[in-house]
Order: structure tokens, then sequence, then C-alpha cells
């Protein structure tokens, strides 16, 4: 794993302290291209946790997200959500995602978030 880059840790560590998810970023890592908001970790936590809870065949696998003691020291993940992975001219899923990448996979980034239009 390469050295994560400092100001993008900076940037999660500014997120997860202000508990802030209005800080859009597209990544690539290992060839895809991620585009949408970041959220602080407890919370990318506890939607993915009531996702799940609310899936009669993946509600035993909620208790995961929120059973973990928070990681005390720099952030190590980027926890994104209304999230999509471009692909061609269309993002996956359409009505965006949740993704928790490492930051140290991260080969590129920049500042907002790609959308795509018909015009």
């Amino acid at each position: 794993m390469a050295k994560p880059d400092e100001l993008l840790v900076d940037i999660a560590a500014r997120v997860e302290s202000g508990h802030s998810n209005q800080m859009s970023l597209t990544v690539v890592t290992h060839g895809a291209v991620i585009t949408g908001r970041l959220a602080p970790e407890a919370v990318w936590r506890q939607r993915v946790s009531e996702v799940l809870a609310d899936s009669e065949r993946l509600g035993e696998f909620a208790g995961v997200f929120t059973a973990s003691a928070p990681y005390d020291g720099p952030p190590t993940h980027l926890h994104f959500h209304v999230a999509r992975i471009l692909q061609g001219t269309v993002g996956i899923p359409e009505t965006g995602g949740m993704y928790r990448v490492p930051i140290g996979d991260v080969g590129a980034w920049t500042v907002g978030d790609f959308s795509y239009s018909d015009g």
C-alpha cells in the first residue's frame, strides 16, 4: 500500500471532526473513478446499518456496522455516500451508493463530483 496523501488525510480528518457530509470528492482507485460526497465514518456506518436492517435477507449484518469501536487516529478510509462509480457515460448506481475507500489506495483525486446530463 502506498503512503497516503497527507492532504487527503487532512480533508478526511476535517470531515470526521466537523461531522460534515457536504465535501464532494472524486477519486481514482485501482482504475475505478468514484465520485460523490464524503461522510464521517460514524454517519456512514449508521446509514449502511439502517439499509441492511431493512433487508429481509441481509438484516443479520446490520450489527457489524454499529458494533465497532471508533478508531482513534488519523483517518484511513474515505466514506462516500450518494456516490457513483463512473463507467462510460453513466454513474453506477444512478441514485448513488455507499463506498468505503482506503486512502492509501487513492492514486488521484480532485475536489468536486461529476454528474452527467443529457445536454
